[in-house]
C-alpha cells in the first residue's frame, strides 16, 4: 500500500493505545492510563521510581501494585518500600506500612 493510504489506518485487530513509545516502562504507562495516582503533578514522566511506588501505594488499587511489581520486581519494590518507610517523614499510612512490611517479610 502507498504510504498516504496507509495514514490514519488502525494497527489491526489489536488495538491498545500508544501511550509514548516501546521503551517506555510499565509504571510510567500505568500513570498515565491513570491520572488519579498523581494528580497533582503535570508532567508524570519526570516522576522517579520510589515517587511513583509511593503514589501507586497511596492511591493505587491492588492491580496497580501488581503492574508495579511486574515492572520493577519484588526485591526493587521492597527496596523502595523500606526506603519510604525508614525516612523521617513519611507520606504513607499506618495500614499501608503494616500490609506491605507483612508481604514483603513473606515474599520478598
Amino acid at each position: 500500500m502507498p504510504a498516504r493510504q496507509l495514514e490514519g489506518m488502525d494497527s489491526g485487530p489489536l488495538k491498545r493505545p500508544l501511550l509514548y513509545n516501546g521503551s517506555v516502562n510499565i509504571i510510567q504507562n500505568l500513570f498515565l492510563k491513570k491520572p488519579y495516582l498523581a494528580w497533582f503533578v503535570k508532567d508524570k514522566k519526570g516522576l522517579s521510581k520510589q515517587s511513583m511506588l509511593e503514589q501507586i501505594l497511596n492511591y493505587g488499587n491492588w492491580q496497580d501494585y501488581l503492574e508495579a511489581e511486574r515492572d520493577l520486581g519484588v526485591k526493587e519494590a521492597k527496596t523502595i518500600f523500606e526506603n519510604l518507610k525508614n525516612r523521617k517523614r513519611t507520606n504513607l499510612r499506618p495500614k499501608t506500612i503494616n500490609y506491605f512490611s507483612l508481604y514483603f517479610a513473606k515474599y520478598a
